[in-house]
């Protein structure tokens, strides 16, 4: 509410430039945007929920994981699809650039700009389920009476942060500050004040 960016990527990247004496200077984007600006230089790491895939690997270096993520289906409430099997031949809301897109396109994807936009679509009848990270499709569900949350989810995966191919020193940085992290506990109470405890 008061216009400052929060979540468990921005803490998490807040305490590592504490870590490395540095400051943190955030940049709202895309998420396709946010991977480009690493490979093009303009901005020193990407921190989105970003999953390793080898075509990501490809084009840049990824720290160790700092959190696990699953990917959920948002269908209507009555829909006839009950499992991730069900989804053969369904239209399939997801956003742009993300894994539970890439998953999605060569069967039956329907991109769109961001998971909002997904959401809007699935409401109005124009895909019939989301397939988007379980933090933000718990908001949209919360938000969007008349949809709900497979039991089963899609896909589990871990968490990185991306930085440009090659910058060793960074990335060795990187993870050394997550190392200290981890060790000493910020990096749980963290994750564990965005994501209650199930």
């Amino acid at each position: 509410d008061a216009g400052t960016i929060e979540g468990i990527d921005v803490d998490t990247a807040q305490a590592i430039a504490e870590k490395l004496g540095l400051e943190l200077q955030i940049d709202d984007m895309d998420f396709d945007a946010a991977l480009l600006s690493v490979q093009q230089g303009k901005a020193d790491i990407a921190m989105a929920g970003i999953t390793v895939t080898d075509e990501r690997m490809a084009v840049m270096s990824f720290s160790d994981s700092y959190a696990t993520g699953i990917q959920s289906v948002i269908v209507p409430e009555g829909s006839d699809i009950a499992s991730v099997d069900d989804l053969a031949g369904k239209k399939i809301g997801t956003q742009r650039g993300t894994t539970g897109y890439l998953y999605c396109s060569d069967d039956f994807g329907e991109d769109a700009d961001n998971g909002l936009t997904a959401v809007q679509a699935l409401n109005n009848g124009q895909v019939d389920a989301v397939v988007i990270d379980n933090e933000p499709a718990k908001a949209y569900v919360e938000s969007n009476p008349g949809l709900k949350i497979l039991d089963t989810s899609y896909a589990e995966e871990d968490y990185a942060i991306g930085m440009a191919k090659d910058n060793t020193a960074l990335l060795e940085a990187v993870n050394a500050a997550l190392e200290e992290l981890k060790a000493d506990g910020t990096l749980q109470a963290i994750v564990d004040k965005y994501i209650k405890a199930e």
